[in-house]
């Protein structure tokens, strides 16, 4: 039977963190890494004997890596600290343990919170690998969305767990556009170039894609929203690489200033 230690990044996470870690207590190694929360996050991993460490926040991607550095077992299990295994998939997870791991990694299906209602389970959901090998594998270098890439075989399981971070709209929309930023800095990096016309026919499409094909629909006036939202933050991407490049392109950010003369009323004036 192979051990499993489950590493969990948190920052305030008073909120979820206990039943985050309630679903996977009865793993062999719990890592927490947080990043000098101010609430009870530390306590409530206290009562789950986690091995807590403790270092300021350096992004997404380090941290996880960080956190994936402190376990000791060779399998490891991501999880962040607003989500939690469904009980079908702790089971699913304890009988891959016990009877032996055919890949080198797995992923599982994200069951979302939107807002006030969790996701109808036949939307199609996103699936994120979580379960791997820690000898093949590693956290992406990528700043925001960061997971897991692992060099070998990939296996699905379709047994969800939960997402508890979009409680509010107000919380996805400043999520959207702190993610969007972190997500141009990474464009600029690999030389991305803009294209406006990416602004004018991708958010439609993303909107599409998400609201019909996904069958957000099934989700009522919450998934109308998301799918909204979600395409302005593919819009807001684009709309800030554009703007990154003009202000290059530019120099200065502000607009250039019209001299006094150059006001219709003082034409008007020394025309009189």
């Amino acid at each position: 039977m192979e051990k499993l230690s489950v590493f969990i990044t948190t920052y305030n996470s008073e909120r979820t963190l206990a039943a985050c870690l309630e679903s996977v207590k009865w793993a062999d190694e719990i890592i927490v890494l947080d990043s000098l929360s101010n609430d009870t996050t530390v306590e409530i991993a206290q009562r789950y004997h986690c091995h807590i460490f403790q270092h300021p926040f350096m992004g997404y991607s380090k941290q996880k890596q960080m956190a994936l550095n402190h376990t000791t077992h060779r399998w490891v299990l991501l999880l962040d600290s607003d989500e939690a295994l469904s009980p079908a998939l702790q089971e699913e997870i304890k009988r891959l343990l016990t009877t032996g791991l055919d890949a080198d990694g797995y992923e599982f299906p994200r069951l979302e919170q939107l807002f006030w209602r969790m996701n109808n389970p036949s939307v199609r959901l996103n699936h994120f690998l979580r379960l791997f090998d820690k000898t093949k594998g590693r956290i992406s270098t990528v700043p925001i969305h960061e997971s897991p890439e692992v060099d070998g075989i990939i296996k699905r399981v379709h047994l969800p767990f939960y997402h508890y971070g979009e409680t509010s709209i107000h919380v996805k929309v400043e999520k959207t556009n702190q993610y969007s930023t972190g997500m141009v800095q990474h464009k600029i990096a690999k030389g991305a170039r803009p294209s406006p016309w990416i602004m004018v026919f991708y958010p439609p499409l993303y909107f599409l894609r998400t609201y019909v094909f996904k069958r957000n629909f099934l989700n009522g006036w919450a998934g109308f929203i998301t799918a909204v939202i979600g395409a302005f933050y593919v819009f807001l991407k684009y709309a800030k690489l554009y703007e990154h490049h003009q202000i290059k392109t530019h120099g200065d950010p502000l607009p250039p200033q019209k001299s006094a003369s150059d006001t219709p009323g003082e034409k008007n004036n020394s025309a009189s």
